[in-house]
């Protein structure tokens, strides 16, 4: 199973507001477009644990700053990270193969954003969702 990563974004500035690169079909970690989704996620809050089966999933953080943590299928922490669009060593995307369960928690004031770039559109029968007490959640 080839293990999560994370590819460097960049972050053009431009005199009317920045245009922030996501994924282009040439990029590691493309696995072909499903769909795109935002989900918020507020201070503190986390959601998790969801394993799926064949999506790939690419986050980015589009606004605040978001904790992800990756785990294999025994409960190893395989990849435990930060995204934000607001410090160049954090604006990163993060692909997650299939077959690794992920969990996300808010760090920012108020909702922070996460968009995925998902593999195949959203088919409830192709993952499974654990909630956050699964595996625990150390800080």
């Amino acid at each position: 199973m080839t293990e999560p990563f994370l590819t460097p974004l960049k972050r053009i500035a431009t005199p009317k507001g920045d245009v922030m690169h996501g994924m282009k079909a040439s990029d590691p970690g493309y696995a072909g477009f499903g769909e795109a989704y935002f989900s918020l996620v507020n201070e503190g809050e986390m959601k998790g644990w969801k394993r799926h089966f064949r999506m790939t999933l690419n986050f980015v953080c589009s606004s605040g700053r978001i904790r992800v943590v990756v785990r294999d299928e025994s409960g190893r922490c395989v990849f435990d990270t930060q995204l934000s669009p607001d410090a160049s060593d954090l604006y990163n995307r993060l692909t997650v193969p299939p077959g690794y369960f992920v969990a996300f928690q808010g760090c920012a004031p108020g909702a922070s954003t996460l968009l995925n770039i998902a593999s195949i559109p959203h088919d409830p029968e192709e993952a499974e969702t654990r909630p956050v007490e699964f595996f625990g959640w150390e800080e």
